[in-house]
């Protein structure tokens, strides 16, 4: 009945466009109107089909291609991810002896973490260990502003796995969605939204994985807002486990620097293990740029091994940015190095060597900066500890005071760490409003907290630098005409101008 309809309008089209044009109507806006709807049917039609190897024209279109194998021991750090990661892989390698003590397999992994700490090679590290078809997509990709696209795209993700399982002779599939915060957001349950439609249909694909069947398909996730997620998608059922991919610790630094250094040339002066101290808060993907800007600095030397110079100036780059060109007076560089100093002085008594540098170059947005070196990682922060670090950022402005009478623009970003710091105190009971909850005070008792903290930490900072100024006056001159001074011979400097607690 539909193709006779479809005939009968094909004919009826070209008779009453005649019609009209016979009794003297103009056709020509009817002729326009009807093109841009033709056009605009086949765009969406081709944008429906395209993007994830779907069919067109009778022809499979190969948008994807088949990401090199990486295994387990490939990737840096991250022991305690992948040995959960690859324990819930178990079931689609031994899926017999699981369904025999009775077990339900996995239907979903969520692997949540910062960027560049390795989810994505997690994910293609499972496909390699289950020896399964990796199919990935990002969430951007099922957006769309036109309806339905997304949930069809959904659709032909999980049919281009099974087919490609099938084709390559595998029984086991892996998708891995990207990103996936962009589709699977908490739904409002008033409008009906076109990424909603796309997270209903992927709720339902995956509840209509069964483990008999076969090919059998894991679905591994990403993101680093899991608190924006759906909770029909984090329930049992459908992604099962929560692995936890976090920031490298010291140890899995040093063995991520190990892997990248693997193919470059080090120098036997080049200490890794000091690297990985001076990397904390890196994530893999930034230790792997380290490695890369170091060869580069390198290549631009003309040198033919990457020297610790090298590595130190990547470290810079990756952390501050490129090194700039910009050009400042001699009163502003002295400004600059007492600033510098300030911080330095007051980190280096607080925690005695962990300095690492003190540099006068101008590098992104900083005319200077301090890189500091904590002997270890640290996770749970004292009260003590939080305020000698809100002391640390106050040394830069503390000490333009003490020398020049007042504070500059330089300490902004000085001040947004201090309050950050604060806040942080507030919300951890660490200050006299007690144990509370930040939704419970208000912005004045807040700010009135605040500006007490930082006026007395502000105080005690001012005290303990003005009982050294001989270190400024004996490190100010070294530092402008060096430039760069290293921990060691900041540490040098300060006991040559007789400074005890060095």
């Amino acid at each position: 009945m539909r193709n006779y309809a479809k005939e009968i309008a094909i004919g009826a089209v070209p008779v009453l466009l005649l019609f009209l044009l016979y009794i003297g109507y103009n056709i020509v806006p009817l002729l326009l109107l009807g093109g841009l709807a033709t056009v605009l049917a086949v765009a969406i039609r081709s944008r429906g089909m395209a993007g994830l190897g779907i069919r067109t024209g009778g022809r499979h279109s190969e948008t994807r291609r088949t990401p090199p194998p990486i295994g387990f021991d490939e990737i840096g750090g991250q022991e305690r991810a992948k040995r959960e990661l690859q324990e819930s892989l178990e079931f689609l390698i031994k899926h017999e002896e699981i369904r025999r003590f009775g077990i339900r397999p996995l239907k979903g992994i969520l692997l949540e973490g910062p960027p560049g700490t390795g989810k994505t090679l997690l994910a293609k590290a499972s496909a390699h260990y289950t020896d399964s078809v990796f199919v990935s997509a990002s969430g951007s990709e099922f957006v769309e502003m036109y309806v339905g696209v997304g949930a069809s795209r959904v659709r032909e993700l999980f049919k281009e796995a099974r087919e490609a399982a099938a084709k390559q002779g595998k029984s086991s599939a892996v998708i891995f969605i990207d990103e996936i915060d962009a589709i699977g957001g908490k739904r409002s349950g008033g409008q009906n939204r076109e990424y909603d439609q796309t997270l209903n249909q992927l709720l339902t694909e995956m509840d209509g994985l069964h483990p008999n069947e076969t090919p059998r398909i894991l679905v591994i996730a990403a993101t680093n807002r899991k608190e924006m997620l759906d909770p029909a998608l984090l329930r049992p059922g459908r992604f099962d486990r929560h692995i936890a991919v976090d920031l490298p610790d010291k140890a899995a630094r040093l063995h991520i620097l190990r892997l990248h250094a693997k193919n470059k040339p080090l120098a036997d002066e080049a200490d890794l293990e000091q690297v990985a101290s001076e990397t904390f808060g890196f994530s893999g993907a930034q230790l792997e740029s380290v490695m890369n800007e170091a060869a580069i600095y390198m290549l631009r030397e003309g040198a033919d091994k990457i020297r610790p110079e090298h590595l130190n100036m990547a470290i810079d780059k990756v952390m501050m940015g490129e090194q700039t060109d910009r050009q400042s007076t001699q009163e502003e560089r002295e400004r600059v190095a007492i600033h510098e100093l300030g911080h330095a002085i007051m980190a280096e008594l607080a925690r005695p060597g962990s300095v690492s540098q003190v540099a006068l170059r101008p590098r992104g947005q900083a005319l200077g900066y301090v890189r500091h070196s904590p002997a270890q990682d640290h996770y749970l922060y004292t009260k003590r500890y939080i305020e000698q670090q809100i002391m640390i950022a106050l040394g830069g402005a503390a000490a333009e005071e003490l020398f020049y009478g007042g504070r500059s623009t330089g300490s902004r970003n000085d001040f947004e760490q201090a309050t950050d710091l604060v806040g942080m105190m507030i919300e951890s009971g660490l200050t006299g409003l007690g144990i509370v909850k930040r939704d419970f005070v208000t912005k004045e008792e807040w700010s009135k907290e605040n500006n007490a903290i930082l006026e007395q930490l502000m105080e005690e900072t001012r005290r303990t630098l003005d009982a050294r100024r001989d270190v400024f006056k004996h490190a100010l001159d070294k530092l402008i005409r060096e430039e760069v001074l290293s921990g060691d011979r900041f540490r040098e400097l300060l006991r040559e101008s007789g400074d005890g607690a060095a």
